[in-house]
């Protein structure tokens, strides 16, 4: 396809940003024209394949964003398979509370796998063209373990809200079996509110410029590039995104009214102050996730300004994910212990191993 067929009427109804990211795309069209297959649609070509523009600057930047996304990605990663490995390993956090932690660490290593890589990609080789069929299970993984994370939160809200105001009922109603359950329920439930978006978005037809003004293929960018009416479409996704999001926000939101009003109950203060301590990372976590998505998607499409939105993005799929395992280790001790045995145990192996080897050499 020549880079010259793009030239339409349909140019002329474009605003200035789209001219841009137009003039941007046919820059680069000796890069991209070759794995752009395409059909036609009466007098439109409608696109297979789309190029997600991500970070517009100059080299020098995009390398430096490459080095720091990177060292992040790593990090996080880390972070959270520690907060696994951890989990499983010490008895200790063989409690409901750490299970359902552990599978929110897993979930956030594979909600940060899906768009990261991608984008570090792109950053350090420029090859920001992604097929039709990834750009969709990038779509439907992002949203359906979003979802699972929503729904997990609210589990572990409720969690706490039997730690605190049903101490006695406690062991007997949250058993480990219990959580296991919870935590797959979350898991299911999400990645099943995810299908019928991403079955619609399947079914739709893209046109040129296929262009996607984000790092990743998120839900707005998308409809922008259909070539019919999405309005009823984006009134269905509006209202499942409304009900998770803000139903499970409101579990949460009614579980913590009830713990603080159980807390301001207790007598002595010091006995609040503990009471505070065992769910105020949870909190913590809670207040960042929902801040950002929120104001990401709940909100009509048509207020959105992509610009913004790269820059939110960017704090809840990479910044976020690394704070909140930092977040968990910090406010809890019973994990700083773990943490603390861990590291005790690895240096006591290190040191055994050392002293082995040198016993070894000397005897040679």
């Amino acid at each position: 396809m020549r880079c010259d067929s793009l030239r339409g009427g349909h140019e002329t109804t474009r605003n200035d940003h789209d001219k841009r990211l137009l003039f941007a795309y046919r820059t680069r069209c000796v890069d991209f024209a070759g794995r752009m297959p395409t059909v036609e649609n009466g007098n439109r070509s409608v696109a297979s394949t789309f190029i997600i523009v991500g970070f517009e600057t100059v080299r020098e930047l995009e390398l430096v964003l490459f080095s720091l996304f990177t060292a992040t990605y790593i990090l996080t990663i880390g972070a959270h398979f520690l907060v696994v490995t951890l989990v499983t390993v010490d008895k200790r956090l063989h409690k409901p509370m750490y299970i359902l932690l552990a599978n929110f660490s897993m979930l956030e290593v594979l909600y940060t796998t899906v768009t990261v890589p991608k984008m570090l990609d792109a950053l350090l080789t420029r090859r920001k063209a992604i097929s039709s069929p990834c750009c969709l299970a990038q779509f439907y993984f992002l949203f359906g373990l979003g979802a699972a994370e929503n729904c997990l939160l609210a589990v572990m809200a409720y969690d706490r809200y039997l730690a605190i105001c049903r101490p006695l009922h406690y062991t007997w109603l949250m058993t480990g079996r219990t959580s296991i359950h919870l935590a797959i329920g979350a898991w299911v439930g999400g990645l099943l509110a995810a299908f019928p978006p991403a079955v619609w978005i399947a079914t739709l037809k893209f046109c040129f410029p296929n262009l996607i003004d984000h790092f990743f293929c998120d839900y707005a960018p998308l409809l922008k590039l259909a070539c019919e009416d999405t309005s009823a479409g984006e009134f269905v996704f509006m209202v499942m995104s409304w009900s998770v999001i803000l139903g499970c926000f409101f579990l949460i939101m009614v579980s913590y009214t009830l713990i603080i009003l159980a807390v301001l109950r207790i007598p002595s203060t010091e006995g609040q102050k503990k009471a505070f301590s065992t769910c105020a990372s949870h909190l913590a976590v809670v207040s960042i996730f929902y801040g950002t998505v929120i104001f990401m998607y709940i909100r009509p499409t048509s207020h959105i300004r992509f610009s913004l939105d790269k820059v939110v993005s960017i704090f809840y799929c990479v910044v976020t994910p690394l704070m909140n395992p930092i977040i968990y280790c910090l406010r809890n001790q019973e994990v700083k212990s773990a943490v603390f045995k861990t590291l005790q145990m690895l240096a006591k192996n290190l040191t055994l191993e050392g002293k082995g080897n040198l016993y070894s050499f000397r005897l040679e």
